[in-house]
């Protein structure tokens, strides 16, 4: 069977961020933790996310060595979701409001 991760040799230059050698549970553990900017916590769980620390024999796993067990990548991927603000979705506010507002201030 073929593995579904490259191989670490066929990795250029990746080097994980970390912050104090600080091991979690989870990713909403990152989330939690105190110090880290929401700069550094997003750089983190998308390396998390990555390719990279896939498990072979289950690719939706993702095993880093900051975690204790791995995780599913749905959890990393919400955690990255949680770190985005509610308020102003991202690539800005859509342009069909926009549009609308225009076409009321015509008529």
């Amino acid at each position: 069977m073929r593995p579904t991760t490259a191989p670490i040799d066929n990795v250029l230059a990746f080097r994980l961020p970390t912050r104090g050698g600080q091991k979690y549970e989870h990713p909403r553990d990152l989330l939690r933790a105190p110090g880290l900017t929401a700069a550094e916590k997003r750089s983190i769980l998308a390396c998390w996310a990555s390719d990279a620390f896939a498990v072979a024999s289950n690719p939706a796993l993702r095993a880093p060595p900051e975690l204790n067990s791995p995780v599913p990548v749905s959890d990393i991927l919400d955690a990255l979701r949680a770190l985005d603000d509610p308020r102003e979705p991202p690539g800005g506010r859509p342009a069909r409001l926009r549009s609308t507002e225009r076409h009321v201030a015509a008529a």
